[in-house]
């Protein structure tokens, strides 16, 4: 290997990666060609023979096979018609409460999150849904937008999260532990959103009207009404049961919830020949897109790791004099920037090879670590400039709402994400207390 010094190295891999980026190259060929090129500058020919080895090592996961089936779980439930149900659900039940229809449409976003385990599932979903009917009742166009892509980034926190999946394969974690240590941090989150928007609404009256009292309805009503939470309440439970419980792998599990999303479709009588279609096609171009970044992305890390710039970031934490906290709040400062240019696959598989060892040489839990880089991504996705939220919102809002309304909408809900965000740095248990209730310390 040439005599280079590690720090210049890192500095030109890094540099000519996020100029391939702006100037609109995929992820995947821009990692693949820094690292490609990388390589062979370092170590000639033979270091090419890494990307085999490389990504053998990438794909021998078993893990792996959970992605598809809970990426088609998600799709199917999402165009199965049970969306839909669930917002008329929430309608009836909150709409004569101030702020009512807003904070059901957190809780819809909560569940759609558990049955999709991606973001943009209800943040589209909702946005079609949701977005209109509240707007025609008198809802500010800020709160509504700001709610319905806070309230979608859920999806990253609530298991059964795709994103922690990933975590879990490149860290080497169990899937067990971060899908029940996201639990209580997403209900927290989703408690946060709703306070905000009850006291919001006792303010704004005007910006956050009930519902007429022609249309309320009485408790048995109300009760029939909660028919629509049966059939996707049964799928997450068993689902995330199986997983939590040890009762199954979670690849195993994810087979379980996709035939589970497959039965629900059909009592919806939605099922048909041309949506399976649909949804298997679309499952399989994201799952070709996870598994070429994931490919690219490994292959880069081992570059990079090779060259020994990972025990260099080691020495240059130890050598900084910081405390073990304010490396943590450092990282934490990354992926915020980094969430303003780079998508959550990318940051994965881009820091957590060079975060991780750092954050077990401090002594702290990987598995709250996990939780803290999860969040981290719930911001990133609305942060702009690029946040995905902001472009899934766009592209389903009307006209009349531009992508300046949606910055300033999700303000508020960055600023109640930081708070979260800092309640499980100060209190690890947060995080922490399921995983160890079910798993043990």
């Amino acid at each position: 290997m040439l005599d280079l010094d590690p720090l210049l190295v890192t500095f030109g891999m890094f540099f000519t990666m996020l100029i391939l980026l702006a100037i609109g190259a995929p992820l995947t060929w821009a990692l693949l060609t820094v690292g490609v090129g990388s390589a062979y500058f370092l170590w000639g020919p033979a270091g090419l023979e890494l990307l085999a080895t490389s990504s053998f090592s990438a794909m021998d996961n078993f893990l792996l096979v959970a992605l598809p089936m809970f990426i088609f779980m998600g799709l199917m439930l999402q165009r199965s018609g049970i969306t839909d149900d669930l917002f008329d659900m929430i309608n009836k039940l909150m709409g004569g409460i101030p702020g009512g229809l807003g904070m059901g449409t957190v809780i819809i976003c909560a569940i759609i999150a558990a049955m999709a385990g991606v973001s943009g599932a209800a943040t589209v979903s909702l946005g079609i849904i949701a977005l209109p009917s509240m707007l025609k009742r008198g809802y500010d166009k800020k709160l509504v937008t700001g709610t319905i892509m806070a309230g979608g980034a859920l999806g990253f926190l609530i298991p059964p999260s795709v994103l922690m999946i990933v975590y879990a394969f490149l860290a080497r974690e169990s899937v067990g532990k971060l899908f029940a240590a996201g639990m209580m941090p997403g209900l927290m989150l989703a408690g946060i959103y709703m306070l905000y928007i009850f006291l919001f609404a006792l303010k704004n009256p005007e910006k956050a009207p009930t519902i007429a009292l022609s249309e309320r309805l009485g408790a048995i009503d109300k009760i029939k009404a909660l028919k629509a939470l049966i059939l996707p309440g049964a799928l997450i439970t068993t689902v995330l049961g199986f997983i939590i419980g040890g009762v199954t792998s979670p690849s195993e599990a994810s087979a379980i919830g996709a035939a589970g999303s497959l039965l629900c479709a059909a009592i919806y009588r939605t099922l048909n020949v041309k949506m399976l279609k649909e949804v298997l096609m679309s499952t399989t171009q994201l799952m070709g897109m996870l598994l070429w970044i994931t490919l690219a992305a490994v292959f880069f890390s081992k570059v990079y790791i090779g060259l020994g710039a990972g025990m260099l970031i080691t020495e240059l934490v130890e050598d900084s004099n910081l405390s073990p906290y304010m490396v943590i709040v450092a990282m934490l400062l990354t992926y915020f920037v980094l969430g303003m240019f780079l998508d959550d696959f990318a940051i994965v598989f881009i820091t957590v090879p060079l975060f991780v060892p750092i954050v077990q040489e401090l002594g702290f839990d990987t598995v709250w670590f996990a939780v803290l880089f999860i969040i981290s991504m719930q911001t990133a996705y609305l942060t702009p400039p690029f946040g995905y939220n902001l472009f899934y919102m766009r592209s389903v809002a009307p006209p009349s709402i531009t992508i300046y309304d949606l910055y300033k909408a999700v303000i508020p809900f960055i600023i109640l994400q930081v708070i979260g965000l800092t309640l499980v740095v100060i209190y690890p248990q947060i995080a922490l207390w399921l995983p160890n209730l079910i798993f043990g310390s």
